[in-house]
């Protein structure tokens, strides 16, 4: 029995490689070492219909509206079929979905994967093998490392990988490095708006935004400074013709000031962080020019972290209906190890706090795919689109989620827990066409 570090990949050419090991088996073989195997490969020829047929699942597509028993034809690495019943003898490789739900490849918009530098993980090993087929790295690097991030990371991983740069010229990756690693990140002088919108427009369509950071530690006078910053960052993404991402947390200033300088599109992440100057007043009320940001298209992400998200503050933004519009993790090395975790875990945790199923699913397929241009159709089953596709058990029981950070003391701990009773695990996915399985 496999185990999800063995998580493995079929290839519809006909063979299967483990992630983890490199080591190349055939389907028969995988098939004899698990007997109650999920898939099956036929010995037809290649003039067979489809290469991969999604059998027997519930697809829940809120692109489309979907939530209806339907099966699911490949080929060619795109969505060419959705019906019921479509014949197993026209597909070359057929995997049972059945008892599951099958959805859009989730797409978490807030990562940080630039692996073995840093903080960054491997989005193969914790995105890919967890259902999400698409991720954005939310500036782990700046103008100066952009083009080795594009060569080494995503040229060479399976996941697809976009990427946003970060205004300062190193981006994230000082982050945890530096003693005063918030102050190093923007060096005054280093912060160029110009450079960083030419490394953006360079590196498309791999570069699909721009990223700022803000905190209240960037500068030993950050009332006058994260303005400034953002003004440089708005430059920066105008010149580019490109979004902006927004991280402020723990701001000097209010949070519904600095979205007065955001556009319609860019992105405020972390929206339910507990620190001060928040989306909450006193009274733990939605501030007016946080509703107001929302009505001119600024849209709220949740970027969960080990310490950006407060249940209280979620508990009383949903109490409002003031949702997310997308869902993200902020998946980091550190933070895949711990209670917050990868994105499937995070939309659990969202279903906790109150969100249905419908709406998780929705905020982790076919919004983020509307906020920045991927250059080809993802977060959709729609026939024509790219064959990225999730398949999910949906664990009925008991599940305890933490926020972990007290933000009273501003200390990593137990401060805030929710009991669930529903959890999203991955049992496959489907990206670029090929099919990956968990065989746990």
């Amino acid at each position: 029995m496999l185990t999800r570090r063995q998580f493995s990949r079929s290839l519809l050419a006909g063979g299967t490689a483990l992630l983890a090991s490199e080591t190349v088996l055939s389907p028969a073989k995988l098939q004899a070492d698990s007997n109650q195997s999920s898939y099956q490969s036929s010995d037809k020829g290649p003039d067979q219909s489809y290469d991969l047929l999604i059998k027997g699942g519930t697809v829940l597509d809120p692109g489309q509206h979907l939530h209806a028993p339907l099966d699911i034809a490949v080929k060619g690495g795109k969505i060419l079929e959705m019906a019921r019943d479509i014949p197993e003898s026209r597909a070359l490789v057929v995997y049972s979905a059945k008892d599951k739900i099958v959805t859009p490849g989730f797409i978490d918009l807030h990562v940080h994967c630039f692996d073995g530098v840093g903080s960054g993980m491997n989005a193969d090993h914790y995105c890919l093998a967890r259902g999400v087929t698409a991720v954005v790295d939310a500036g782990s690097t700046g103008f100066i490392m952009i083009g080795a991030f594009i060569k080494h990371v995503v040229k060479t991983s399976t996941t697809r990988i976009y990427a946003l740069v970060d205004i300062g010229a190193l981006g994230t990756m000082t982050i945890h490095q530096c003693p005063n690693y918030y102050r190093d990140m923007y060096i005054p002088d280093f912060v160029l708006p110009q450079s960083v919108a030419k490394a953006a427009m360079d590196n498309r369509p791999d570069v699909v935004g721009i990223k700022i950071h803000l905190d209240r530690e960037v500068s030993s006078h950050p009332l006058d400074f994260e303005p400034e910053l953002m003004k440089k960052a708005v430059e920066a993404a105008e010149v580019a013709h490109l979004p902006l991402m927004v991280h402020a947390e723990n701001p000097a200033n209010l949070s519904a000031d600095l979205m007065k300088l955001m556009r319609k599109g860019d992105v405020f992440t972390h929206c339910f962080n507990g620190f001060a100057n928040g989306i909450l007043d006193a009274n733990g009320k939605i501030l007016p020019g946080v509703r107001e940001a929302r009505e001119r298209g600024i849209l709220f992400d949740v970027g969960a972290d080990r310490n950006a998200i407060s249940f209280d503050v979620a508990d009383q933004a949903l109490q409002q209906d003031f949702l997310p519009d997308t869902i993200s993790s902020d998946l980091t090395l550190p933070a895949a190890t711990h209670s917050t975790g990868d994105l499937p875990n995070v939309v659990s945790m969202m279903m906790a706090l109150g969100m249905n199923l419908e709406q998780v699913i929705e905020r982790v397929t076919i919004k983020p795919a509307q906020v920045f241009d991927f250059g080809v159709q993802l977060g959709t089953l729609r026939p024509g689109a790219e064959a990225d596709i999730g398949i999910f058990e949906i664990r009925d029981e008991k599940f305890e989620f933490n926020d972990n950070f007290d933000f009273t003391t501003m200390t990593l701990g137990k401060a805030g827990k929710r009991v669930g009773r529903q959890k999203l695990v991955n049992k496959a996915a489907v990206c670029r066409g090929q099919l990956f399985v968990n065989e746990i």
